[in-house]
């Protein structure tokens, strides 16, 4: 690591480390606990868009449940690119940050029992309390960039 001077303003370099993996432990754990990520897509003007999500993992893709219509689904079929970062709640400085593609959303059944999944994981309610007429969406994320800190 290198600090530089600009402008006064200590800027920390940190080269990223393309070797990380979702299936290294110490990264599929934050996943695998009731952390929140925070997912960005691109609004249409290009500016970005942040949510808090609930996140899941599945093999080598991170899996967002949202709703048809919700602005981040809104923005990923228009343009799949993503930025994601994950923190420990129990240490606010161990992070992962992600840069991928949304390579697929999944309808339908499948969808509706994952947010079921994620209402068990993340409130130990069986069933996610949707809203009447909703309809869920996975949004499937291929990483292409992943960066941990410890």
């Amino acid at each position: 690591m290198e600090t530089v001077i600009k402008n006064d303003v200590n800027i920390l370099r940190m080269g990223e480390r393309s070797s990380a993996k979702l299936s290294d432990p110490q990264i599929k754990d934050l996943f695998e606990r009731k952390n929140f990520a925070f997912l960005s897509s691109l609004m249409k003007d290009g500016s970005p868009h942040v949510t808090p999500t609930w996140v899941d993992i599945e093999d080598d893709n991170i899996l967002i449940n949202t709703a048809l219509g919700r602005i981040k689904q809104v923005n990923i079929s228009r343009d799949p690119r993503i930025a994601l970062s994950i923190i420990d709640q129990d240490n606010q400085y161990e992070m992962v940050t992600i840069r991928g593609k949304v390579i697929e959303q999944i309808t339908g059944d499948v969808a509706e029992k994952h947010i079921d999944k994620l209402a068990r994981k993340y409130t130990n309610m069986d069933k996610y309390p949707k809203a009447k007429g909703e309809k869920r969406v996975i949004l499937k994320i291929k990483p292409e960039k992943i960066f941990h800190m410890k």
